[in-house]
């Protein structure tokens, strides 16, 4: 299964009608909503993830092929593809990789896509590099490139590194999105898992500004007091 013809047929035979009319809304594919117009074949991400394994190695031209796709599974079961290369790839290879990803995340358009690879290939590349592609991530127009930017650090902080993640929080903390809400919070709530300390210094700086789904998600985790005590803005 090397071609992307052969890949998109062995999709299409995993095809699940109710479980895509289901994704279509789950994943706010109407008019004006943020997956506007994508379409799903209703597979299930284990399996996928299955298919991508005995897959193995695939040519990275086959990969831009089915990012391209229009079938929001094929385009995840390519980034998947891209991840399981990276781990196992040469600095050439990454390097490939990493372009590929970052040219083209007009087509890593949702946010299981983001999530699932962001801190595995945008986060990975450049946490021995240079992390200004993130900051310029972070301030774009696109909804993706910015969720991409704050689930990127996710790699930073599972090194115990959090001056990123929290620098980009604070570039992100006015923003009018819903998903970088909740992106930006689920990030300094890992932050916390790694050092309380840390994360609450940077909420009492700026928790009042925060809309309240992003504090709720960054407090999810803390004792029922101290989590009152933050809506309340009594902290």
């Amino acid at each position: 299964m090397k071609s992307s013809n052969e890949i998109v047929t062995r999709l299409q035979q995993s095809a699940d009608p109710v479980r895509a009319e289901h994704s279509q809304g789950f994943f706010k594919t109407g008019p004006g909503e943020y997956g506007e117009g994508d379409l799903f074949l209703g597979i299930r991400v284990p399996l996928i993830r299955k298919l991508v394994r005995v897959s193995g190695d695939l040519e990275l031209s086959v990969v831009e092929e089915l990012l391209y796709s229009k079938w929001h599974e094929v385009r995840l079961f390519a980034l998947l593809s891209m991840v399981q290369a990276f781990r196992k790839g040469s600095e050439k290879e990454k390097d490939n990789i990493y372009n590929l990803y970052m040219s083209n995340t007009h087509r890593i358009n949702g946010w299981d896509l983001v999530d699932t690879t962001a801190p595995h290939i945008a986060g990975a590349y450049l946490w021995d590099g240079h992390r200004q592609p993130l900051y310029d991530f972070a301030v774009s127009d696109s909804l993706w490139k910015r969720r991409i930017a704050i689930l990127s650090t996710q790699h930073f902080i599972r090194k115990d590194s959090f001056e990123d993640t929290f620098k980009i929080s604070e570039i992100l903390l006015t923003d009018k999105e819903d998903l970088i809400h909740k992106a930006v919070g689920w990030m300094l709530r890992e932050v916390g898992k790694r050092n309380s300390k840390e994360e609450e210094n940077f909420l009492r700086s700026h928790y009042t500004e925060m809309p309240r789904t992003m504090l709720r998600y960054a407090i999810e985790k803390f004792e029922p007091e101290l989590r009152k005590k933050y809506l309340k803005g009594t902290v």
